[in-house]
């Protein structure tokens, strides 16, 4: 059975932080970012907007809801990273990610997002890329995870982030046939 046929708010499974972190591990994690805006692009392409407007899962976000919580959990990731390279063990804010997709921009087009995706994505990349090794060590506090989270997680944990929504949106697509 496929995890997403066992658990469909987990399609490609649970996230699994693996440590140490590899030069290959930390490589393929940073050209999984450097790829979701295309490859969501791509999953998105050619929804009609009732498609849009379909949850992915019975109780889940639409697709819509769901592009859109990328772009604002993928830009409160991007300002975490920037904080721990630039700041001592800076403690982040948590926020309400269901209570932030029923704001009114949740129902906007998917192209603002998009958009958005694109150039966070670049920076993001560019940063990560141009680091050295031993600033993936550097830390956050998040308040909700009890402790430090550093640099490399923070990229395991986005990379596959990246993957889960996508297979949120090909998964539904494969199950109705769009």
């Amino acid at each position: 059975m496929s995890p997403a046929a066992a658990d469909p708010r987990y399609p490609i499974g649970r996230f699994k932080a693996v440590m140490p972190v590899t030069s290959e591990l930390r490589a393929a994690a940073i050209d999984a970012l450097a790829g979701l805006p295309a490859r969501m692009r791509r999953a998105v392409d050619g929804l009609s907007p009732a498609q849009l407007d379909t949850p992915y899962r019975a109780g889940g976000w639409t697709v819509r809801q769901l592009v859109h919580h990328v772009a604002d959990s993928h830009m409160n990731a991007f300002v975490r990273l920037k904080l721990a390279l630039t700041e001592d063990t800076p403690t982040v804010r948590p926020y309400d990610q269901d209570r932030w997709a029923t704001l009114p921009d949740s129902t906007l087009p998917l192209e603002p997002s998009l958009a958005l995706l694109d150039g966070l994505h670049a920076r993001w990349t560019a940063v990560v890329r141009a680091i050295s090794p031993d600033r993936f060590a550097r830390t956050f506090v998040h308040p909700e995870h009890g402790g430090e989270v550093s640099v490399d997680l923070l990229v395991q944990l986005y990379a596959w982030h990246s993957h889960h929504h996508l297979a949120h949106v090909t998964e539904l697509r494969r199950r109705e046939g769009w």
